[in-house]
């Protein structure tokens, strides 16, 4: 082998050997520092006033869950505790702050979110975090509230800040809270007494600030944190601006989830926190209207009350009437967050009302492709072309969606932009915080530069309905993180995976309602109601006229149940029927009572089948034409039954002997009609006999006001004057107006 030959050689032995030797290094040191470090963990639980038992259970209930997953996970975990004002008995927030202090949950960050102004001994809950966030005017302190607690009380406040890990909170910050006779000030100290030795920055008591003098400490940059004689008591912009207290200052609960880097999810109220209890799946499918707005909200009512703390909104549909799903958001979005947590879950589509209806909810979970948005308003034009809806309608739509989206911490202007198709968003950063979120070009100009506007929403240009899918929706913080499957869902939700979620099933009141409000049962009610009228007036029992009002009530209680009746459609009906029987009985003829009469049974059918100023897949108009429809299908069909029941009707073997038959045509031993009188002639017969004015006689039925009565040797049928008339009694002839013979007991 040459020379040059063996140089080669050798160089190529070298190169593998440092290959060899460095791949741990580029397979592994490498590979490692590649890993993605997992997002931290968090939750949020509401400390109400007075702390009890129950909360001190949720509160340590969510601490210990998340330290044992952030030791199984190796991952961050953070409790955010808002903290209310109200009073509370001491031993209970004594006990609850150094539960937080212990080394049980050493891996949780413990932070209190104050939004308002806490005094009393809910402040001590607030000193036992990590971390305190306030509202720049929001005020926390003055734990004595005026009084001075017992020196064990002020030993215990001493011992919880000083087991809490806050370098922002100290023994003498408490004190001035505790003693308004402390005077409390923030220095800096010359901790290295050489020449430009380290400084360092304490908050200290008059008193100790007197020691560290009287000890030749150098202290400098001396600032009041309270004065002798005042209340212990600061706002978050001004403990921020003494680097004392406060952590950080935030103005709402998304501002806390950029701080600490938290799914935004993590951030809402969550009564699962202490895990979940009772869940119960909801199913929304279909065109939503307002039987189904009905059938909706009692499902809700009732798991509420039967204790559900998470319920899972399954939606799936194209939309609907607009009020009635603006009205199941705002039900669901006013459901209190602390007692149960909703969902909505979209494995396809929520488009249109069934989007707003997803806005209500606390979390909004979707598969990667599902859609959502698309909610502009359309109304019904001439030729039944859709049309968009006029301006008053648009302004009120989103408003409505503003006002959610804000309710669940949405950007507002997303929301708007799914009705809006002339609403642009853009991405948009706060100045000093770097936070990212989405506005209008009217609510950064507003914003007065505290929001730098960035790029274009591209699914917000104009003459375009703001749509998107699950992956788009969680980027824009309309949803959360998108899952694959609902056993994806249960595992997100933290669901036991052997729990089974079944649909809430309609009871039978709820699919007698549905069915009750098909065209076939409702034509069937009108026309079962109307004959029954018709065999009541033939047979003057009240066995039908019962029957009549049955029909009538299971219209109007499935009509109520349904959503689309009230009071006034049955107080109308009534009244109708009210200036009806005046018109019949009472007053002779036909005319205003009557009229007004069956206009207003007319109104109150078709006002009870339908709700007026809504906006949806079919008119006003069209539905209220449909209803008179199926009034004028139950009306003919009550025609032809009279007229085949009148042919049969006498001789029914039961209803025969309920038949009021006409003069002439009773029992053998009865009085006859002149020979020859005929139905067309019996008008002119009573016409002629005004000479029957003032004669007496013999009710020989009961006059219901209607019957019949001997008067002379004749049998005639007349009509009471007033109340029923008992068989037997005397009568005495008072009027004749047309073929009606009008009576009065003597």
């Amino acid at each position: 082998m040459t020379k040059r030959k063996q140089q080669f050689v050798n160089h190529a032995i070298l190169a593998a050997a440092l290959v060899l030797c460095s791949r741990p290094l580029l397979f592994g040191q490498d590979g490692a520092d590649e890993k993605k470090e997992l997002p931290p963990i968090g939750a949020y639980v509401t400390v109400t006033s007075p702390i009890e038992d129950a909360t001190f259970m949720t509160v340590t209930k969510a601490a210990r869950d998340l330290q044992h997953q952030a030791e199984q996970e190796n991952r961050r975990a953070v409790l955010i505790l808002q903290i209310t004002p109200g009073t509370s008995r001491f031993h209970q927030v004594d006990g609850l702050a150094s539960e937080l202090i212990s080394a049980r949950h050493s891996r949780v960050t413990t932070v209190a979110w104050i939004p308002e102004t806490v005094t009393g001994h809910n402040v001590i809950l607030a000193l036992a975090c990590n971390e305190i966030v306030m509202h720049p005017d929001a005020e926390l302190g003055d734990i004595g509230r005026g009084r001075e607690l017992t020196l064990k009380q002020q030993q215990d406040v001493v011992g919880v800040v000083e087991g809490n890990r806050n370098s922002k909170v100290n023994r003498s910050l408490a004190q001035g809270m505790l003693d308004r006779h402390v005077t409390v000030l923030r220095v800096t100290v010359q901790v290295d007494p050489r020449e430009n030795g380290p400084t360092e920055n304490r908050v200290v008591t008059s008193a100790e600030l007197q020691r560290f003098r009287e000890n030749g400490m150098a202290v400098f940059d001396v600032k009041t944190v309270k004065d002798e004689g005042e209340i212990g008591q600061l706002s978050g912009h001004r403990a921020r601006e003494l680097d004392v207290l406060v952590s950080h200052i935030a103005e709402s609960r998304g501002e806390i989830a950029d701080l600490y880097g938290l799914p935004r999810e993590a951030l809402r109220e969550n009564a699962t926190v202490g895990g979940v209890r009772d869940v119960r799946l909801i199913q929304i499918r279909g065109v939503i209207e307002p039987v189904l707005e009905s059938f909706l909200a009692r499902q809700i009512n009732r798991c509420v009350a039967e204790g559900a703390n998470l319920i899972i909104f399954e939606i799936d549909s194209p939309g609907g009437y607009l009020v009635t799903s603006i009205n199941l958001a705002e039900l669901i979005s006013k459901l209190d967050p602390a007692e149960v947590r909703t969902v909505a879950y979209i494995p396809r589509e929520a488009i249109s009302g069934a989007a707003i209806i997803a806005l209500g909810c606390d979390e909004i979970i979707m598969h990667p492709d599902a859609k959502i948005g698309d909610a502009g308003p359309i109304e019904i034009g001439e030729g039944g072309q859709f049309e968009r809806a006029p301006e008053k309608i648009l302004s009120f739509l989103t408003e409505s969606l503003r006002t959610l989206a804000d309710r669940k911490e949405r950007p507002a202007a997303l929301a708007e932009a799914m009705a809006d198709r002339n609403l642009e968003v853009f991405e948009v950063t706060h100045r000093e915080t770097a936070r990212v979120w989405y506005m209008s070009d009217a609510e950064i100009h507003a914003s007065d530069g505290e929001w730098t506007k960035g790029r274009l929403v591209p699914e917000s240009k104009p003459d375009r309905l703001l749509t998107v899918n699950g992956v788009r929706a969680h980027e824009l913080k309309l949803g959360e993180e998108p899952v694959a499957d609902l056993d994806d869902l249960k595992q997100r939700l933290g669901i036991p995976a052997d729990m089974q979620l079944v649909a809430v099933e309609k009871t039978w009141v709820d699919s007698l309602v549905f069915w009750l409000h098909t065209e076939v049962a409702t034509v069937l009610l009108f026309v079962l109601a109307i004959f029954c009228i018709y065999l009541e007036l033939y047979t003057m029992t009240g066995l039908f006229g019962i029957g009549s009002a049955l029909f009538f009530t299971l219209f109007f209680w499935s009509r109520f149940l349904g959503g689309t009746a009230g009071w006034l459609e049955v107080v109308l009906f009534a009244l109708g029927l009210v200036l009806i029987l005046i018109e019949i009985f009472i007053i002779p003829g036909f005319g205003v009572f009557g009229v007004s009469g069956g206009l207003l049974l007319l109104a109150s059918l078709v006002m009870a089948s339908q709700t007026f100023g809504d906006w949806g897949p079919r008119s006003d108009f069209e539905i209220m034409t449909g209803t008179m429809g199926r009034l004028a299908t139950s009306v003919f069909s009550v025609v032809i039954l009279a007229i085949v029941m009148s042919r049969f009707l006498p001789q029914m073997p039961v209803l025969k002997q309920m038949i009021l038959a006409p003069p002439g045509h009773g029992h053998e031993d009865e009085p006859q009609l002149r020979p020859g009188l005929s139905g067309s002639s019996a008008g002119s017969y009573f016409s002629d006999r005004s000479d029957l004015v003032g004669k007496s006689g013999i009710a020989v039925s009961m006059l219901r006001p209607a019957g019949k009565a001997r008067v002379g040797e004749e049998l005639i049928d007349v009509v009471s004057n007033g109340p029923f008339i008992s068989d037997g009694s005397e009568i005495e002839v008072v009027e004749i107006s047309g073929n009606r013979v009008i009576v009065r007991q003597t």
